[in-house]
């Protein structure tokens, strides 16, 4: 940590005052974006995906649970990969507290991933965890929605994520879609946020941007090199 100006109460007081007007400046524009992520345009769903979940297969209209509102997680886990993804996984201890809530707001979430429902069912005991998670083996979502690439394409190292050509050191990628269903049924794809635009969703990542060293990542050899499955730190 590096040596800090220490000042008086007054100054602290009018560097904070100053400080705060930044973010109130910095709230209004991200209600003002959260506003203008409301009114893009949808595109319908008409390929049927099929998922096998803990109450059966479903479709993805299905997935709603009586619902008019979908936020799918893209949750990193191949079909033989022997964990689910740490960083998903750190995101994932976030959901559980919150997708309550979420239900009394018409609001649906889970994750979606490729592995298998039986080893997703098994990490999910593993890690403590309750809520909903399908498993997209077989079909297309994962492929379709941006968060798994082709061997051909990993042989490149070029996969289109995040709408860009661009490298990923995984054949598995994390990720958000949000759909919304219709009164008849039919089912649009309203959004999808990869990279950074994840940040939202972990309440842990923010609480550690307010305090004086915040991520303390830059030092490491890649970021959340520090992580660990939530089972697995020494203490």
């Amino acid at each position: 940590m590096p040596q800090h100006r220490v000042v008086s109460h007054e100054e602290w007081v009018a560097a904070r005052r100053e400080h705060l007007a930044r973010e109130k400046e910095f709230t209004r524009q991200r209600d003002e974006l959260s506003r203008a992520r409301r009114e893009l345009p949808w595109e319908k769903i008409d390929k049927e995906y099929v998922f096998d979940t803990s109450a059966g297969r479903k479709t993805l209209a299905d997935l709603f649970d009586g619902r008019s509102q979908l936020i799918v997680y893209h949750f990193m886990y191949g079909p033989d990969w022997s964990d689910g993804c740490k960083s998903c996984s750190f995101w994932a201890d976030n959901f559980d507290g919150v997708i309550v809530h979420l239900k009394h707001r018409d609001v649906t979430m889970i994750a979606v991933s490729r592995a298998p429902l039986e080893t997703l069912m098994a990490y999910r005991k593993r890690m403590g965890w309750r809520f909903e998670w399908a498993s997209s083996y077989g079909n297309d979502f994962n492929r379709d929605f941006g968060v798994t690439f082709t061997p051909e394409e990993m042989a490149k190292g070029e996969m289109v994520y995040n709408y860009r050509v661009t490298k990923f050191p995984s054949d598995e990628a994390p990720g958000i879609s949000v759909f919304y269903r219709s009164g008849d049924g039919e089912v649009f794809h309203t959004y999808s946020c990869y990279e950074r635009g994840l940040d939202m969703l972990n309440g842990a990542y923010h609480y550690l941007d307010l305090v004086p060293k915040g991520r303390d990542e830059s030092d490491l050899p890649y970021t959340m090199a520090w992580l660990r499955h939530h089972d697995k730190y020494a203490d």
